[in-house]
């Protein structure tokens, strides 16, 4: 093992060294260390080459993937290569995670550990998303994130949670493990992740690609809203121990979803899966049969199974789904009572109005935001605010809509009279109300 001493140098390809300070961590591969190169700290990820399977070959696209850059700001990209050593060991520089970002791996655990400091103990502490918008928010980088690498022409390969560290206060996103993608026909050994890993990886009649990629991102999906594994349910518990047969059975050749609508045998079972048989009722109705389809007919026809500009247009209509009502309760939509086109809170009666567009509706409180995507004729903005909903100062629950952009939209009241929306004002909303946002963007309340 060609392990590195903390003081000691490593020299980077094209100049100049970097100073081994401590150690970061360890795994099957090699070692990640703490190095500062030019006066940064970084990340160094050091190989063992005799654990790599074609190390030559990983190591030119490791080369390339630095000289293509990173399709996203979301990937914790390899920056530098190191220069290969004697034994052939060598490593890559990558940015360090910042310190408010947890790996998945802790969050489905609901705590990391820390050690205590000045002592050689460790502590569990606590680890949960500060709201629901977090929670879809994180859905939704992760989907982005994936959408600009396979627009690149690359695969990850090996997603699972041990790859990603979200900022549990808004979902923000940083996906590391990045030495596994490839262009799309390659691959260097790496299967995946058992659990993550496509049906036909696990059977051995597939390699890792931007298809199979879509299925273990469905699943990387499921667990972040879930908690739970999508195929485990009373017939994987039946199998006390999951060998390797049991996994060609159950996650290859016989892998049932946990809510097939068609096969009930491998349903959650309670008391051991309580997690995901109390979530699956909390998600809305789009969201759960995208989840069916994902790991039933997604299970079977790789080329079923649902792209990412699909999810995103999910998980933005399930982030605007989010209803707070100022009782306190925060739910989903689909919680409320929906009567003569109105949401009611089961908890104190009271009502919202809802902007309907085509085939989404948007339920109106104080605090509630349009974006892009939705106002914008073709346009997939997820980020950009294009309303705001406001409630009247002087008349309590009388809610308006702020005009965020440059444009002017128009209000067609019920009695036919249409009043203008300017940039930066705000205009009362009512039921039977129509605003055209332009270019055909039409919504109803």
């Amino acid at each position: 093992m060609a392990e590195l001493k903390v003081g000691s140098s490593i020299k980077i390809e094209y100049g100049d060294e970097a100073k081994i300070i401590g150690e970061l961590g360890s795994g099957a591969q090699g070692i990640v260390y703490l190095v500062e190169y030019k006066g940064k700290k970084y990340a160094l990820k050091w190989y063992f080459y005799d654990k790599l399977r074609e190390p030559n070959a990983f190591r030119t696209n490791i080369r390339n993937n630095i000289e293509d850059k990173s399709p996203s700001d979301k990937f914790l990209w390899p920056q530098y290569l190191t220069e290969g050593q004697q034994n052939g060991s060598f490593g890559y520089l990558m940015d360090l995670i910042p310190s408010n970002y947890v790996g998945l791996t802790d969050i489905l655990n609901t705590y990391k550990i820390e050690q205590i400091k000045g002592t050689n103990q460790v502590k569990k502490v606590p680890v949960k998303f500060t709201s629901l918008e977090a929670v879809v928010n994180a859905a939704i980088n992760i989907v982005i994130a994936f959408r600009e690498l396979h627009r690149d022409g690359k695969s990850y390969q090996d997603l699972n949670d041990g790859g990603f560290y979200i900022d549990v206060q808004t979902g923000d996103l940083l996906v590391c493990d990045c030495d596994n993608i490839a262009p799309e026909g390659d691959n260097y050994g790496i299967a995946g992740m058992p659990g993550y890993m496509a049906p036909e990886v696990v059977r051995g009649i597939a390699k890792p690609d931007v298809q199979t990629d879509k299925y273990s991102l469905a699943v990387v999906l499921f667990k972040l809203l879930f908690r739970h594994d999508p195929l485990e349910g009373a017939k994987v518990l039946k199998s006390v121990c999951l060998h390797e047969a049991a996994d060609l059975k159950h996650y290859g050749k016989e892998a049932v979803f946990i809510y097939d609508p068609e096969d009930t045998s491998n349903r959650p079972v309670k008391g051991v899966h309580d997690n995901v048989i109390n979530l699956w009722r909390v998600y809305p109705e789009y969201i759960r049969d995208a989840f069916i389809r994902s790991f039933t007919t997604g299970i079977k026809n790789p080329n079923h199974r649902i792209i990412e500009n699909e999810w995103q247009k999910l998980f933005v209509r399930l982030r605007s789904d989010i209803i707070h009502c100022e009782c306190g309760r925060v739910r989903f939509s689909n919680a409320y009572v929906n009567k003569d086109g109105m949401y009611i809170c089961p908890s104190c009666s009271n009502k919202f109005l809802s902007i309907k567009f085509d085939d989404i509706d948007i339920p109106v409180f104080a605090g509630q935001k349009l974006y892009r995507c939705f106002t914008a004729k073709g346009n997939d903005d997820f980020n950009t605010v294009t309303a705001t909903i406001m409630e009247n100062k002087k008349h309590k629950g009388v809610m308006g809509i702020k005009n965020n952009t440059q444009d002017t939209w128009k209000c067609t009241l019920p009695n036919g009279e249409i009043k203008e929306v300017e940039p930066g004002k705000t205009r009362a909303l009512g039921k039977g109300m129509t605003i055209d946002f332009g270019k055909s963007i039409i919504a109803k309340l």
